[in-house]
């Protein structure tokens, strides 16, 4: 009977009902959304840097984890020092640099050789390796998302390079240019960002990273484990990131609030005579409480369901027309956006439900 009564409530107002069913799935799909980018960022960077291969990276002391904003501080000459350890079978130094020319992405500088001995080295989909100072390797997601060819010139920082080869994605980032050039151009001549290191065996981490920080000058060296440093890549270990998630899933809460506040609010207050009628045929305080927050929830449950949807077809669109761009819409943070849009429209319910359960059924009654 109640059941049946709020669902004729919902039809017989269908804008409102509307209205507040997008409002709901507008909240999920910002959480999912903007949530999904976030992590997408965090799963791309952890996959392709894990594909490099390497056991061990050594970087500057005092650097952030974030070591492509690290600049390029140390000697190339470390590596040799680096090579002679016991358990080291291969050494790469690699630059980095930031470029932001229409978007915000990272230029590896590598030396092919020993870049390629930290694993199986690039699977070249078309063309090869470097052949000249001005040439690059770009990953295929890239080559995709910008039409690009083996043969084609583009641009990095204010320079012209010919793409050589387009490899398979997942070796650390999508555009290699050499070592040298690199330095060269960022005026960083025998500097390098970052050394990653193969170990005869992956057990040999630990005795490793001690026997770096046993040689004189090393000491204050960042030496970490892959898998460690892969840990380490999370949204709380971003600056900004964890507090930039909690501002977005706070604005989301309070547009959910708001919309089914004013919407049960003016449905309590045109259905004052409604409301009287049950309470003079005995209904009680909770009964009426009950009925509107099972009204809210119903309302609630259809727009998370239209924001998953909402959610899973824009990722499909972004991938299409962004491939660069992932979204993780991950199960976790499913449940989570549904608990919240759940609790706020649930909040924004409570105060015109018992202001409901308070209307004197005499003069509701009465009400015209």
């Amino acid at each position: 009977m109640m059941n049946r009564m709020i669902v004729g409530n919902l039809v017989h107002r269908p804008i409102r009902s509307l209205i507040s069913i997008v409002a709901v799935a507008l909240e999920v799909t910002m959480i999912l959304l903007i949530v999904g980018l976030c992590l997408g960022m965090m799963q791309d960077s952890r996959t392709r840097t894990a594909g490099i291969g390497a056991d061990i990276l050594v970087r500057p002391p005092g650097s952030s984890f974030i070591g492509a904003f690290s600049g390029a501080p140390m000697p190339v000459k470390i590596e040799g020092v680096l090579a002679k350890l016991p358990h080291v079978k291969s050494v790469a130094p690699v630059i980095t640099q930031v470029a932001t020319s229409g978007s915000l992405e990272i230029i590896a500088g590598i030396d092919l050789s020993s870049y390629e001995s930290m694993s199986t080295g690039f699977h070249y989909l078309k063309g090869g390796p470097f052949e000249g100072p001005d040439d690059v390797l770009v990953d295929d997601l890239f080559a995709q998302s910008k039409h690009a060819k083996v043969g084609d010139t583009i641009e990095i920082l204010n320079n012209r390079f010919r793409i050589c080869g387009i490899v398979e994605r997942g070796k650390g980032g999508r555009k290699f240019v050499p070592l040298n050039t690199l330095q060269d151009l960022i005026g960083a001549k025998d500097k390098a960002t970052i050394f990653y290191l193969k170990l005869d065996d992956p057990a040999n981490v630990d005795a490793v990273i001690d026997e770096i920080k046993a040689v004189p000058g090393m000491e204050n060296y960042v030496a970490t484990s892959m898998a460690a440093y892969l840990a380490m890549m999370t949204t709380s270990n971003y600056p900004g990131l964890s507090t930039f998630i909690d501002v977005v899933v706070g604005i989301s809460v309070v547009i959910g609030f708001i919309v089914i506040f004013q919407a049960m609010y003016t449905a309590v207050m045109e259905r004052t005579r409604e409301i009287g009628i049950l309470k003079a045929m005995g209904a009680s305080k909770f009964y009426i409480v009950n009925a509107v927050l099972r009204e809210t929830v119903l309302l609630a449950f259809g727009g998370i369901v239209l924001g998953i949807a909402f959610s899973l077809a824009a990722r499909a669109g972004l991938a299409r027309k962004y491939p660069l761009t992932q979204v993780v819409v991950d199960g976790g943070w499913i449940v989570r956006a549904i608990l919240i849009a759940t609790t706020g429209a649930v909040a924004g319910a409570l105060y015109p439900a018992f202001k409901a359960a308070q209307k004197d059924p005499i003069d509701a009654l009465a009400y015209e």
